[in-house]
């Protein structure tokens, strides 16, 4: 059982029995409910603090804590329908509205309920994270001398050197002064697009992609138009067609192990891409999000695109997060010429700089020896899911098995049976014990087939898997009649 669900369940049974207690009457000790419930001093801590915050009880420093007051009765809530306007008015009658919508980037960050096998999620598993790596390099910079004093406005200089040399492969083509740090990739994905394109505008993105970057299109009020994708990457005939036809300045694109589909973005292509964008006078926006999720047999990995471009057509995005913990947000942006300064400036409006603890507590982190082991152990276990899912997938549901399995990243793109339902198929599966994504909030514009994509990154391991294909199979024999 992982940290979240104990919570949760310590939670539901102390609620539970507070009906048990009269207002102000003392609950058992910490310690005690330690040894009855056989769970951490620090669940029960998180527990008791989550009743807080509901005001069921009140903590008391060195005193315990206490059934509370009941809470009065709520105030009738007022009449917000005329928030429906003016949201969605428009001054003119060629702006494009603004839609927020987080539902597809919550598929992947939301954790499912206790029990539940997580095939949705994006980030490591605990078992998969550098946890005392990432405990002694905090520790290490919260003592450093000025670690919470106010950082540099671009990021620490050390870190947007270190940042530069990942890049190029210290190849010397990004200096650190075309670096700006960032609160993590979705940061850095954002502040691109606001840069580059003015509201209103169409933007480019691989078909299918990534829901995130999408939501943070529309967000901005840019309009997303879909350039398909293949097993070698975004196909180049199409995207200069995309570019012409719809006056486009922009492309964004995931040229290694793309998500969903695991592509890379094959040589040859990568040579037309960045010849069709400087031909157009767009930039293209790189976002390098898994070069740190090679497995094993990836072999040598391709430069980034950035690393071959003198002409300041990339703008480049990459992160610690993915590679570490969802909460060490800590990334980069890299860009040459006039575009860096607008994106130093939109990032010190939206959020001045990133912290410098979790700046100095990243750069302890990947100069320890610790980083590289971290590495090589995240990349055999990555191939070892992989193959557990493929093995799974071939025996229980031999027609959904991959059509292309990448050699990096942490993901399955599996197409579904004509006229299949993905998100029926998707409700049933949960119901089943297992969470997946459906394929449709991958899609910019109308899908050409159904989809799911499965993660086998936040699970436990191999047997995790087993069993999670395992309920698959039962969901899907529920929603399309047999097991496909």
């Amino acid at each position: 059982m992982n940290q979240g669900s104990s919570v949760a369940e310590l939670t539901a049974v102390l609620r539970g029995e507070l009906k048990r207690y009269s207002v102000g009457e003392k609950l058992p000790p910490s310690r005690e409910l330690v040894e009855r419930y056989r769970v951490s001093p620090v669940t029960v801590s998180r527990a008791l603090g989550a009743l807080a915050a509901e005001g069921l009880v009140v903590t008391r420093p060195g005193a315990g804590a206490f059934r509370s007051e009941p809470r009065a009765a709520r105030p009738r809530r007022g009449d917000v329908s005329w928030q429906e306007v003016t949201l969605t008015a428009v001054a003119a009658p060629d702006q494009v509205p603004r839609t927020v919508d987080a539902q597809g980037v919550l598929a992947t960050l939301d954790a499912p309920p206790p029990g539940v096998i997580e095939f949705s999620g994006g980030y490591p598993a605990p078992g998969l994270r550098p946890e005392r790596a990432l405990a002694a390099a905090l520790a290490r910079a919260g003592r450093r001398p000025g670690a919470w004093d106010r950082p540099p406005m671009d990021g620490l200089a050390e870190l947007r050197a270190w940042f530069a040399r990942a890049i190029d492969d210290g190849a010397g083509t990004v200096a650190a002064s075309d670096v700006l740090i960032t609160a993590g990739g979705q940061s850095a994905l954002s502040t691109a697009l606001r840069a580059l394109a003015p509201p209103g505008a169409p933007v480019l993105v691989e078909s299918p992609t990534y829901p995130g970057m999408l939501a943070v299109a529309r967000a901005a009020g840019l309009r997303p138009v879909p350039v398909p994708v293949d097993a070698d990457g975004v196909r180049p005939e199409l995207l200069e067609r995309a570019l012409r036809d719809s006056g486009a300045r922009v492309f964004v694109c995931q040229p290694l192990f793309q998500n969903p589909t695991g592509a890379v973005l094959s040589a040859a292509r990568r040579r037309e891409v960045l010849a069709v964008a400087r031909a157009a006078g767009a930039f293209v926006v790189e976002d390098d999000f898994a070069r740190r999720l090679a497995h094993e047999d990836a072999g040598p990995l391709p430069p980034t695109l950035a690393a071959e471009d003198p002409d300041g057509t990339v703008v480049h995005v990459c992160s610690l997060t993915k590679v570490t913990s969802p909460s060490l947000r800590v990334g980069a942006l890299a860009a040459r010429g006039p575009v860096g300064e607008r994106l130093r400036a939109i990032q010190v409006v939206d959020s001045f700089f990133v912290p410098r603890p979790l700046q100095e507590a990243a750069l302890e982190l990947v100069g320890a020896p610790a980083w590289g082991r971290h590495l090589r152990l995240l990349s055999r276990e990555l191939t070892l899911r992989r193959e557990a899912m493929t093995a799974a997938l071939a025996g229980e549901l031999p027609r959904l098995s991959a059509p292309y399995v990448p050699r990096g990243g942490y993901h399955l793109w599996l197409g579904l049976p004509a006229g299949a339902d993905e998100t029926a198929l998707a409700g049933a599966a949960l119901r089943a014990g297992v969470a997946i994504a459906a394929g449709r909030p991958y899609f910019a514009a109308e899908r050409p087939a159904p989809h799911i994509r499965l993660g086998f990154v936040s699970v436990a391991g191999p047997a995790e898997i087993a069993e999670g294909v395992h309920r698959l199979r039962r969901a899907c024999e529920e929603v399309l009649g047999a097991a496909p």
